[in-house]
């Protein structure tokens, strides 16, 4: 009985040192994996750069509002239209739209001043923003959506397309009168907004690689 009682107590005493040595610094769901699977984030893979994207320069504008772009004046919660715009008097809402990009891209421009010069193309694919009915009650979302191409201004080519979406959230009630009454109707903010995307969309920035 002596010696199994010895066995037994040796049996035990490996158990634990083995148990012990469990302990590691590898996550317990990749222990049993294949040699070479882990994936573990070191200081100097999170240091590693991200590619970058090219930047340009606005050399010069383009925008495009299709008439093929269905207009409502309809004074309803959400028409069924591609342009809804009350921020400019009653009037073409093809060329009023225009105009927005085209100051937009004027005041997104002056911000560039690295990278390739290009002709900077705008197809406007929505500009739906809020009706009187809907800013003075429940607000909503200004739904601005574009594609964007980068010509080269020498020899005509296309570098670039892109299509972006830039929705802005709309205010309403009180919210949409007191933001009026500080300079910052829904024009001044969503030429604003979309000033700061051509900006982003324009410069160098890393990716997510």
């Amino acid at each position: 009985m002596n010696k199994l009682t010895h066995t037994a107590a040796l049996a035990l005493t490996v158990l634990s040192v083995a148990g012990c040595a469990v302990k590691s610094s590898v996550p317990v769901a990749t222990r049993s994996a294949p040699l070479g699977t882990a994936q573990l984030a070191t200081p100097e893979a999170a240091a590693k750069p991200a590619p970058s994207l090219q930047g340009y320069q606005i050399h010069d504008i383009r925008v495009d509002v299709p008439l093929s772009l269905r207009v409502s004046e309809a004074n309803t919660y959400y028409p069924n239209a591609d342009i809804v715009w009350r921020g400019d008097a009653p009037g073409d809402r093809h060329k009023q739209v225009q105009a927005i990009f085209e100051e937009a891209l004027g005041r997104g421009g002056v911000r560039l001043t690295r990278g390739k010069p290009v002709d900077v193309e705008i197809e406007v694919l929505r500009f739906h923003s809020l009706t009187e009915k809907t800013r003075y009650t429940v607000g909503g979302v200004h739904s601005i959506k574009f594609r964007m191409t980068m010509v080269d201004p020498k020899t005509g080519e296309e570098l670039e397309s892109r299509v972006i979406t830039a929705d802005l959230k709309a205010y309403g009630g009180t919210k949409a009168v007191a933001m009026e009454a500080k300079g910052w109707g829904q024009k001044a903010r969503i030429t604003q907004h979309l000033a700061n995307t051509f900006t982003n969309e324009l410069s160098a920035h890393p990716t997510a690689g």
